[in-house]
């Protein structure tokens, strides 16, 4: 058996003695890097990420957080910052949980490096639930919003069979959105989910706009605390942040990985300001009378609100398959690679959009639904889950590692 220090000179010798040879192959293999087998998915840039991630975090949660603010009272705004922050330096985790193994993908993948087999099941359950009802909600959205468009819509399908308004267009919106769930680059949904950032930016600026000049005004004074809807507010609130099972997915697509810190920075930022600044003046415009949707509020007459409403509905059409990205590819993994990968996400994709459907049309009450999501799921998937990985992973795998050292 070789002695500790004949082992330790071994690990010691220089490779290449000649600097100019050993700066060679340092720049080869920075050419080399981008391109290697590992990083096959790595397409997107640093500014592609940023749409996938804002499209992630924004969206449906901006029309709940007026009705979380008039759950709570004013002072809830704080627990809004405190779940942000808590949420953007769980992200964090994530990205450090990845960057230990390069073999980590998923989400799944790192509860699996943290506590083995059980460790990916629990974090699949709650990754996929969260995922699939979070998606379910975006056609309860559509329908409601819909349905408040045009109230007295039904649809005719059959001898004397009718279907009611809000039923006919949570099924008209999917077929709609059909077509993105069958887009498994995440490339090509980055600029689908331009189109979702920029609604939500709308959203809010038609909002204010009704407010300021449509005749109904900010004089709405409101609450300091409501204990009895805290816990709702909570929910809701943090509902806003429930992305984190797809941040592994845009980690894996960014070219410089390195800079995903920097994109949970500009993502959280932005979709904070923007959550707050929607809490505030749609508290302010409707007081204690705010709908689960700040959209069920407004009058349909007025141009602006029939913008922010039609806007609305662009939100969870390019916000969907970005959020079911995730369980396709888990469920794709379950199969033969003899199967044609394209047929099988364009079949996955169908079966879970039509299921959605079904539980969307079971399930009409979003606010119901939402708080639900972020109570039990949300906070869990989004907080918890990467604080106990990166415990079990990173702390303690370090101590126990420097504890086989000092006993040999």
């Amino acid at each position: 058996m070789a002695t500790m220090d004949e082992e330790e000179s071994s690990f010691t010798l220089p490779l290449i003695e000649d600097d100019e040879n050993k700066q060679a192959l340092v720049t080869k293999l920075e050419e080399i890097e981008p391109n290697s087998s590992h990083s096959c998915s790595t397409t997107n840039s640093f500014f592609k990420t940023c749409f996938n991630g804002l499209n992630a975090l924004s969206g449906v949660g901006i029309l709940s957080t007026p009705y979380a603010l008039a759950s709570g009272g004013w002072l809830s705004l704080i627990l809004l910052f405190a779940i942000a922050t808590a949420a953007f330096f769980s992200g964090l985790l994530i990205q450090r949980c990845m960057d230990s193994d390069s073999n980590i993908r998923t989400y799944p993948d790192i509860g699996e490096l943290a506590f083995g087999k059980k460790g990916r099941l629990i974090v699949s359950i709650f990754m996929y639930i969260e995922l699939y009802l979070v998606a379910t909600g975006f056609l309860i959205l559509e329908g409601d919003n819909l349905q408040n468009l045009f109230p007295n819509m039904e649809f005719e399908v059959g001898q004397g069979l009718t279907i009611g308004g809000k039923q006919g267009f949570i099924i008209i919106v999917s077929l709609i959105i059909l077509p993105t769930v069958w887009l498994d680059n995440l490339s090509l949904l980055s600029y689908v989910s331009a189109s979702g950032v920029l609604a939500s930016g709308i959203i809010l600026g038609s909002i204010i706009w009704t407010g300021a000049f449509e005749g109904i005004g900010f004089q709405q004074k409101g609450t300091l605390v409501n204990w009895d809807g805290m816990l709702t507010a909570i929910s809701l609130y943090a509902f806003c942040y429930c992305a984190h099972p797809v941040f592994p997915t845009l980690y894996t697509s960014m070219k410089k990985k390195h800079q995903f810190s920097n994109v949970l920075i500009v993502c959280f930022i932005l979709c904070t300001i923007t959550y707050a600044s929607m809490a505030i003046f749609g508290y302010l415009m409707f007081g204690p009378q705010i709908q689960s949707q700040v959209t069920l509020n407004l009058p349909a007459s007025k141009i602006s609100s029939k913008v922010a409403i039609y806007t609305t509905l662009v939100n969870p059409i390019a916000k969907y398959a970005l959020m079911v990205t995730p369980i396709v590819n888990a469920i794709k993994t379950r199969f033969s690679c003899r199967y044609n990968p394209r047929f099988l996400s364009i079949l996955i994709g169908t079966n879970l959009l039509i299921s959605t459907v079904l539980v969307a049309l079971a399930i009409p009450f979003f606010g119901s639904l939402m708080s639900l999501v972020g109570s039990l799921l949300s906070i869990t998937a989004s907080v918890i889950l990467p604080c106990l990985c990166y415990l079990k992973i990173s702390v303690l795998g370090n101590f126990f590692d420097s504890n086989m050292y000092k006993s040999t």
